[in-house]
Protein backbone atom coordinates (compact mmCIF):
# COMPACT_ATOMS: atom_id res chain seq x y z
CA UNK A 1 0.00 0.00 0.00
CA UNK A 2 1.51 3.46 -1.01
CA UNK A 3 0.59 5.58 1.62
CA UNK A 4 1.98 9.30 1.56
CA UNK A 5 4.53 9.92 4.73
CA UNK A 6 3.40 12.72 5.54
CA UNK A 7 -0.65 11.94 5.35
CA UNK A 8 0.66 8.76 7.97
CA UNK A 9 1.86 11.37 10.18
CA UNK A 10 -0.86 13.94 10.36
CA UNK A 11 -3.36 10.69 11.16
CA UNK A 12 -3.29 11.16 15.09
CA UNK A 13 -4.33 14.64 14.61
CA UNK A 14 -7.11 13.65 11.61
CA UNK A 15 -8.11 10.71 13.94
CA UNK A 16 -8.15 13.06 16.52
CA UNK A 17 -11.10 15.89 14.54
CA UNK A 18 -13.12 12.44 13.73
CA UNK A 19 -13.62 11.11 16.99
CA UNK A 20 -14.51 15.20 18.10
CA UNK A 21 -17.33 15.10 15.29
CA UNK A 22 -18.60 11.65 15.98
CA UNK A 23 -18.82 12.61 19.90
CA UNK A 24 -20.70 15.45 18.88
CA UNK A 25 -23.23 14.17 15.91
CA UNK A 26 -25.73 16.56 13.98
CA UNK A 27 -28.94 15.45 11.93
CA UNK A 28 -29.47 16.59 8.76
CA UNK A 29 -29.39 20.56 7.97
CA UNK A 30 -28.54 21.20 11.46
CA UNK A 31 -24.66 20.55 10.83
CA UNK A 32 -23.53 23.80 12.64
CA UNK A 33 -20.88 22.71 14.74
CA UNK A 34 -19.47 20.24 12.27
CA UNK A 35 -19.38 23.08 9.57
CA UNK A 36 -17.28 24.92 12.51
CA UNK A 37 -15.19 22.56 12.90
CA UNK A 38 -14.60 21.76 9.27
CA UNK A 39 -14.03 25.60 8.06
CA UNK A 40 -12.32 26.50 10.83
CA UNK A 41 -9.78 23.49 10.10
CA UNK A 42 -9.57 24.46 6.88
CA UNK A 43 -8.88 28.05 6.91
CA UNK A 44 -5.98 27.64 9.25
CA UNK A 45 -4.38 25.30 6.30
CA UNK A 46 -5.42 28.34 4.41
CA UNK A 47 -7.61 27.04 2.39
CA UNK A 48 -10.54 29.82 1.04
CA UNK A 49 -13.63 28.47 2.24
CA UNK A 50 -17.70 29.45 1.22
CA UNK A 51 -20.29 28.50 3.63
CA UNK A 52 -24.34 28.74 3.89
CA UNK A 53 -24.88 26.38 0.09
CA UNK A 54 -27.76 24.01 1.05
CA UNK A 55 -28.08 25.81 4.04
CA UNK A 56 -25.07 24.50 6.17
CA UNK A 57 -22.81 22.55 3.41
CA UNK A 58 -19.37 24.76 2.49
CA UNK A 59 -17.19 24.48 0.03
CA UNK A 60 -13.33 24.72 0.14
CA UNK A 61 -11.35 25.80 -2.73
CA UNK A 62 -7.53 25.33 -3.54
CA UNK A 63 -6.07 26.93 -6.31
CA UNK A 64 -2.88 26.14 -7.72
CA UNK A 65 -1.30 27.27 -11.53
CA UNK A 66 -2.93 28.57 -14.35
CA UNK A 67 -4.89 25.41 -15.52
CA UNK A 68 -8.66 25.29 -16.16
CA UNK A 69 -9.73 22.14 -15.29
CA UNK A 70 -11.59 21.54 -12.26
CA UNK A 71 -12.14 18.51 -9.86
CA UNK A 72 -14.68 18.20 -7.02
CA UNK A 73 -14.36 15.79 -4.02
CA UNK A 74 -17.27 15.29 -1.52
CA UNK A 75 -17.96 14.32 1.70
CA UNK A 76 -21.46 13.79 3.45
CA UNK A 77 -21.44 15.61 7.13
CA UNK A 78 -24.84 14.59 8.83
CA UNK A 79 -25.89 11.85 11.29
CA UNK A 80 -28.41 9.61 12.05
CA UNK A 81 -31.12 9.45 14.68
CA UNK A 82 -29.97 6.61 16.55
CA UNK A 83 -29.18 6.04 20.10
CA UNK A 84 -25.67 5.04 20.50
CA UNK A 85 -24.78 1.31 21.97
CA UNK A 86 -21.35 2.21 22.22
CA UNK A 87 -19.51 3.42 25.57
CA UNK A 88 -15.71 4.27 24.62
CA UNK A 89 -14.49 7.54 24.56
CA UNK A 90 -15.90 9.09 21.83
CA UNK A 91 -18.99 7.99 21.81
CA UNK A 92 -22.13 10.31 21.06
CA UNK A 93 -22.56 13.02 23.68
CA UNK A 94 -26.37 13.43 22.45
CA UNK A 95 -29.08 10.85 23.12
CA UNK A 96 -31.20 9.54 19.75
CA UNK A 97 -28.07 11.05 17.48
CA UNK A 98 -25.36 8.86 16.15
CA UNK A 99 -22.59 8.78 13.62
CA UNK A 100 -24.03 5.22 12.79
CA UNK A 101 -22.66 5.45 9.07
CA UNK A 102 -19.50 6.78 9.22
CA UNK A 103 -19.76 10.29 7.55
CA UNK A 104 -17.49 11.18 10.31
CA UNK A 105 -14.70 9.28 8.83
CA UNK A 106 -15.73 10.28 4.97
CA UNK A 107 -15.50 14.24 6.42
CA UNK A 108 -11.71 13.44 8.27
CA UNK A 109 -10.66 11.75 5.24
CA UNK A 110 -11.31 14.46 2.60
CA UNK A 111 -9.85 17.14 5.62
CA UNK A 112 -6.45 14.87 5.62
CA UNK A 113 -6.18 14.97 2.13
CA UNK A 114 -6.88 19.10 2.35
CA UNK A 115 -4.42 19.28 4.16
CA UNK A 116 -1.88 17.83 2.20
CA UNK A 117 -3.15 19.21 -0.96
CA UNK A 118 -2.83 22.87 0.44
CA UNK A 119 0.56 22.21 1.74
CA UNK A 120 2.26 20.70 -1.87
CA UNK A 121 0.12 21.81 -4.50
CA UNK A 122 1.45 19.29 -6.93
CA UNK A 123 -1.91 19.89 -9.57
CA UNK A 124 -2.59 22.31 -11.83
CA UNK A 125 -6.07 23.73 -11.75
CA UNK A 126 -8.99 23.93 -8.97
CA UNK A 127 -9.60 21.35 -6.46
CA UNK A 128 -13.12 22.23 -4.71
CA UNK A 129 -13.58 20.21 -1.33
CA UNK A 130 -17.73 20.02 -0.96
CA UNK A 131 -18.88 19.16 2.80
CA UNK A 132 -21.89 18.44 2.12
CA UNK A 133 -24.74 18.03 4.83
CA UNK A 134 -28.10 16.25 5.26
CA UNK A 135 -27.26 12.76 3.29
CA UNK A 136 -29.32 11.24 5.68
CA UNK A 137 -32.60 11.82 3.62
CA UNK A 138 -32.82 15.15 3.21
CA UNK A 139 -31.43 15.38 0.21
CA UNK A 140 -28.51 17.96 0.64
CA UNK A 141 -27.01 17.50 -2.15
CA UNK A 142 -29.80 18.36 -4.20
CA UNK A 143 -30.26 21.40 -2.03
CA UNK A 144 -26.60 22.45 -2.34
CA UNK A 145 -27.17 22.24 -6.13
CA UNK A 146 -30.39 24.24 -6.31
CA UNK A 147 -27.91 27.01 -4.26
CA UNK A 148 -25.58 26.89 -7.05
CA UNK A 149 -22.41 24.68 -6.28
CA UNK A 150 -21.82 24.12 -9.88
CA UNK A 151 -22.34 27.48 -11.36
CA UNK A 152 -20.41 28.98 -8.26
CA UNK A 153 -17.77 26.18 -8.04
CA UNK A 154 -17.67 25.03 -11.50
CA UNK A 155 -16.26 21.01 -12.12
CA UNK A 156 -15.31 18.97 -15.12
CA UNK A 157 -16.15 15.74 -12.63
CA UNK A 158 -17.15 14.67 -8.92
CA UNK A 159 -15.73 12.25 -7.12
CA UNK A 160 -17.18 10.66 -3.26
CA UNK A 161 -16.79 7.31 -1.26
CA UNK A 162 -18.03 6.09 1.29
CA UNK A 163 -16.87 3.52 3.58
CA UNK A 164 -18.37 -0.22 3.15
CA UNK A 165 -18.25 -2.38 6.31
CA UNK A 166 -17.54 -6.70 5.20
CA UNK A 167 -15.36 -5.31 2.86
CA UNK A 168 -10.99 -5.32 4.21
CA UNK A 169 -9.23 -2.11 5.11
CA UNK A 170 -7.41 -1.24 1.51
CA UNK A 171 -10.07 -2.50 -0.71
CA UNK A 172 -11.93 -0.38 -3.22
CA UNK A 173 -14.88 -1.29 -5.08
CA UNK A 174 -16.81 0.69 -7.55
CA UNK A 175 -17.98 -0.17 -11.60
CA UNK A 176 -19.42 1.96 -13.93
CA UNK A 177 -22.84 2.23 -14.45
CA UNK A 178 -25.50 1.93 -11.27
CA UNK A 179 -23.68 1.63 -8.19
CA UNK A 180 -26.22 2.66 -5.90
CA UNK A 181 -30.88 2.22 -6.46
CA UNK A 182 -32.92 5.20 -6.12
CA UNK A 183 -35.02 5.43 -3.46
CA UNK A 184 -39.08 6.09 -3.22
CA UNK A 185 -42.02 5.74 -1.11
CA UNK A 186 -44.93 5.07 -1.15
CA UNK A 187 -48.70 5.06 0.75
CA UNK A 188 -51.68 3.80 -0.70
CA UNK A 189 -54.78 4.40 1.76
CA UNK A 190 -57.78 2.28 0.82
CA UNK A 191 -61.30 3.56 2.15
CA UNK A 192 -64.49 0.80 2.88
CA UNK A 193 -67.41 0.63 4.52
CA UNK A 194 -67.04 -0.54 8.10
CA UNK A 195 -69.03 -3.12 9.75
CA UNK A 196 -69.33 -5.19 12.32
CA UNK A 197 -66.67 -7.98 12.24
CA UNK A 198 -69.76 -10.65 12.36
CA UNK A 199 -71.51 -9.59 9.77
CA UNK A 200 -68.49 -8.40 7.35
CA UNK A 201 -71.11 -8.51 4.52
CA UNK A 202 -72.90 -5.21 5.28
CA UNK A 203 -69.24 -3.28 4.96
CA UNK A 204 -66.71 -3.18 2.10
CA UNK A 205 -63.51 -4.60 4.26
CA UNK A 206 -60.31 -2.66 3.33
CA UNK A 207 -58.37 -4.71 5.26
CA UNK A 208 -59.37 -8.35 3.43
CA UNK A 209 -58.58 -5.69 0.02
CA UNK A 210 -55.35 -3.68 1.06
CA UNK A 211 -54.29 -7.92 2.07
CA UNK A 212 -55.08 -8.70 -1.61
CA UNK A 213 -53.19 -5.74 -3.01
CA UNK A 214 -49.95 -5.88 -1.13
CA UNK A 215 -49.96 -9.41 -3.14
CA UNK A 216 -50.99 -8.47 -6.26
CA UNK A 217 -48.01 -5.61 -6.44
CA UNK A 218 -45.47 -8.22 -6.40
CA UNK A 219 -46.81 -9.07 -9.42
CA UNK A 220 -45.18 -5.88 -10.58
CA UNK A 221 -42.08 -7.30 -9.99
CA UNK A 222 -42.63 -10.62 -11.87
CA UNK A 223 -44.80 -9.81 -14.95
CA UNK A 224 -44.62 -6.25 -15.58
CA UNK A 225 -40.78 -5.58 -15.74
CA UNK A 226 -38.01 -7.36 -17.69
CA UNK A 227 -36.42 -10.48 -15.65
CA UNK A 228 -33.39 -8.66 -16.05
CA UNK A 229 -34.18 -4.99 -14.71
CA UNK A 230 -33.61 -5.75 -10.65
CA UNK A 231 -36.67 -3.47 -8.82
CA UNK A 232 -37.77 -4.28 -5.50
CA UNK A 233 -41.03 -3.09 -3.82
CA UNK A 234 -41.14 -3.61 -0.04
CA UNK A 235 -44.19 -3.24 1.44
CA UNK A 236 -43.17 -2.01 5.27
CA UNK A 237 -46.37 -1.00 6.70
CA UNK A 238 -50.22 -1.64 7.68
CA UNK A 239 -51.90 -0.26 9.39
CA UNK A 240 -55.72 -0.62 10.44
CA UNK A 241 -58.24 -0.38 12.92
CA UNK A 242 -59.07 -0.38 16.58
CA UNK A 243 -60.70 -3.16 17.53
CA UNK A 244 -60.68 -6.71 17.16
CA UNK A 245 -64.90 -6.60 16.46
CA UNK A 246 -65.15 -3.82 13.73
CA UNK A 247 -64.51 -3.89 10.31
CA UNK A 248 -62.78 -0.28 9.97
CA UNK A 249 -64.00 2.06 6.76
CA UNK A 250 -60.01 2.97 5.96
CA UNK A 251 -56.44 1.14 5.75
CA UNK A 252 -53.09 1.90 4.43
CA UNK A 253 -50.18 0.47 3.32
CA UNK A 254 -46.78 1.78 2.76
CA UNK A 255 -43.18 0.95 2.15
CA UNK A 256 -40.51 1.52 -0.36
CA UNK A 257 -39.44 1.02 -4.17
CA UNK A 258 -35.84 0.52 -5.61
CA UNK A 259 -34.84 0.50 -9.13
CA UNK A 260 -31.53 1.27 -10.83
CA UNK A 261 -32.96 3.05 -13.69
CA UNK A 262 -35.77 5.53 -13.80
CA UNK A 263 -37.29 3.86 -17.19
CA UNK A 264 -38.27 0.73 -14.33
CA UNK A 265 -39.39 3.27 -11.75
CA UNK A 266 -41.61 4.94 -14.45
CA UNK A 267 -43.42 1.75 -15.01
CA UNK A 268 -43.69 0.62 -11.26
CA UNK A 269 -45.15 4.26 -10.58
CA UNK A 270 -47.75 3.96 -12.84
CA UNK A 271 -48.69 0.13 -12.25
CA UNK A 272 -48.92 0.48 -8.56
CA UNK A 273 -51.53 2.94 -9.11
CA UNK A 274 -52.84 0.85 -11.90
CA UNK A 275 -53.00 -2.46 -9.98
CA UNK A 276 -54.06 -0.72 -6.60
CA UNK A 277 -57.17 0.47 -8.12
CA UNK A 278 -58.20 -2.16 -10.25
CA UNK A 279 -57.77 -4.54 -7.07
CA UNK A 280 -59.47 -1.94 -4.51
CA UNK A 281 -62.65 -1.50 -7.56
CA UNK A 282 -62.84 -5.09 -7.47
CA UNK A 283 -64.02 -5.52 -3.61
CA UNK A 284 -66.10 -2.28 -3.72
CA UNK A 285 -63.35 -0.11 -2.24
CA UNK A 286 -61.25 2.91 -3.57
CA UNK A 287 -57.75 4.09 -3.43
CA UNK A 288 -55.66 7.33 -2.39
CA UNK A 289 -52.35 6.66 -3.64
CA UNK A 290 -49.30 8.78 -2.91
CA UNK A 291 -45.62 8.16 -4.80
CA UNK A 292 -42.73 10.10 -3.75
CA UNK A 293 -39.38 9.69 -4.97
CA UNK A 294 -36.65 10.75 -2.57
CA UNK A 295 -32.72 9.72 -4.29
CA UNK A 296 -32.37 9.24 -8.13
CA UNK A 297 -30.15 5.90 -8.87
CA UNK A 298 -26.25 6.37 -8.58
CA UNK A 299 -24.88 5.89 -12.01
CA UNK A 300 -21.14 6.50 -12.58
CA UNK A 301 -19.89 7.61 -15.71
CA UNK A 302 -17.83 4.68 -17.78
CA UNK A 303 -14.57 6.99 -18.13
CA UNK A 304 -14.35 8.41 -14.05
CA UNK A 305 -15.21 5.05 -13.15
CA UNK A 306 -12.26 3.62 -14.52
CA UNK A 307 -10.41 6.78 -13.90
CA UNK A 308 -11.19 6.23 -10.24
CA UNK A 309 -10.20 2.40 -10.21
CA UNK A 310 -7.07 3.08 -11.87
CA UNK A 311 -5.63 5.20 -8.89
CA UNK A 312 -7.07 2.77 -6.51
CA UNK A 313 -4.80 -0.03 -7.45
CA UNK A 314 -1.81 2.25 -8.14
CA UNK A 315 -2.39 2.71 -4.21
CA UNK A 316 -3.05 -0.54 -2.87
CA UNK A 317 -3.05 -2.77 -6.11
CA UNK A 318 -5.07 -4.64 -8.24
CA UNK A 319 -5.82 -7.65 -6.06
CA UNK A 320 -7.68 -4.97 -3.79
CA UNK A 321 -9.90 -3.01 -6.16
CA UNK A 322 -13.01 -4.70 -7.51
CA UNK A 323 -13.98 -2.77 -11.01
CA UNK A 324 -17.09 -4.32 -11.38
CA UNK A 325 -18.30 -4.38 -7.57
CA UNK A 326 -22.07 -5.99 -6.82
CA UNK A 327 -24.34 -3.10 -6.87
CA UNK A 328 -26.48 -2.67 -3.44
CA UNK A 329 -30.00 -1.44 -3.71
CA UNK A 330 -29.03 1.06 -1.21
CA UNK A 331 -29.47 4.87 -1.78
CA UNK A 332 -26.92 7.69 -1.84
CA UNK A 333 -27.68 11.08 -2.91
CA UNK A 334 -24.43 11.78 -3.96
CA UNK A 335 -26.77 10.50 -7.64
CA UNK A 336 -28.15 14.70 -7.37
CA UNK A 337 -24.20 15.59 -8.36
CA UNK A 338 -24.16 12.66 -11.02
CA UNK A 339 -26.93 13.64 -12.89
CA UNK A 340 -25.21 16.86 -13.27
CA UNK A 341 -21.68 15.83 -13.85
CA UNK A 342 -19.42 13.25 -14.88
CA UNK A 343 -18.10 11.35 -12.32
CA UNK A 344 -17.69 8.45 -9.82
CA UNK A 345 -18.68 6.76 -6.41
CA UNK A 346 -16.35 4.48 -4.38
CA UNK A 347 -17.14 2.04 -1.74
CA UNK A 348 -13.76 1.65 0.48
CA UNK A 349 -12.99 -1.13 3.03
CA UNK A 350 -14.02 -0.42 6.68
CA UNK A 351 -13.24 -3.82 7.90
CA UNK A 352 -14.80 -6.63 9.86
CA UNK A 353 -15.75 -5.00 12.66
CA UNK A 354 -12.42 -5.77 14.98
CA UNK A 355 -10.87 -2.27 14.97
CA UNK A 356 -13.38 -1.65 17.45
CA UNK A 357 -12.57 -0.92 20.83
CA UNK A 358 -13.65 -2.49 24.12
CA UNK A 359 -17.08 -0.78 25.03
CA UNK A 360 -18.55 -1.45 22.02
CA UNK A 361 -22.26 -2.52 21.75
CA UNK A 362 -23.22 -5.63 20.66
CA UNK A 363 -24.04 -6.71 17.48
CA UNK A 364 -22.49 -6.58 13.76
CA UNK A 365 -20.16 -3.34 12.65
CA UNK A 366 -23.02 -2.69 10.40
CA UNK A 367 -24.33 0.73 8.54
CA UNK A 368 -26.81 2.25 10.53
CA UNK A 369 -26.62 -0.52 13.30
CA UNK A 370 -25.98 1.46 16.92
CA UNK A 371 -22.47 -0.54 17.36
CA UNK A 372 -21.08 1.20 14.72
CA UNK A 373 -17.62 3.33 14.39
CA UNK A 374 -15.65 4.09 11.51
CA UNK A 375 -12.66 2.01 11.22
CA UNK A 376 -9.67 4.63 12.06
CA UNK A 377 -7.46 2.69 9.92
CA UNK A 378 -9.39 4.04 7.02
CA UNK A 379 -8.23 8.01 7.33
CA UNK A 380 -4.52 7.84 5.67
CA UNK A 381 -5.87 5.48 2.77
CA UNK A 382 -8.86 7.72 2.04
CA UNK A 383 -6.76 10.79 2.26
CA UNK A 384 -4.61 9.29 -0.06
CA UNK A 385 -6.92 8.13 -2.46
CA UNK A 386 -8.01 11.91 -2.93
CA UNK A 387 -4.66 12.87 -3.28
CA UNK A 388 -3.56 10.85 -5.93
CA UNK A 389 -7.01 11.44 -7.83
CA UNK A 390 -6.32 14.87 -7.43
CA UNK A 391 -2.67 14.94 -8.77
CA UNK A 392 -3.53 12.83 -12.15
CA UNK A 393 -6.44 14.51 -13.08
CA UNK A 394 -5.24 17.84 -12.76
CA UNK A 395 -1.91 16.87 -13.70
CA UNK A 396 0.14 19.23 -15.78
CA UNK A 397 -0.03 19.17 -19.32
Amino acid sequence: MKLIPEILQAQAEIRTIRRDIHAHPELCFQEQRTADVVARTLESWGIEVHRGLGTTGLVGVIRQGNGQRSIGLRADMDALPLQEANTFGHRSQHDGRMHACGHDGHTAMLLGAARYLAEHRNFDGTVNLIFQPAEEGGGGAREMIKDGLFERFPCDAVFGMHNWPGMPVGAFGTRAGPLMASSNEFRIVVRGKGAHAAMPNNGNDPVFTGAQIVSALQGIITRNKRPIDAAVISVTQFHAGDATNIVPDQAWIGGTVRTFTLPVLDLIERRMEEVARAVAAAFDCTIEYEFHRNYPPTINSAAEADFAAGIAADLVGAEMVDADVEPTMGAEDFSFMLQEKPGCYLFIGNGDGAHRESGHGMGPCMLHNPSYDFNDELLPVGSTFFVRLVEKWLAPA
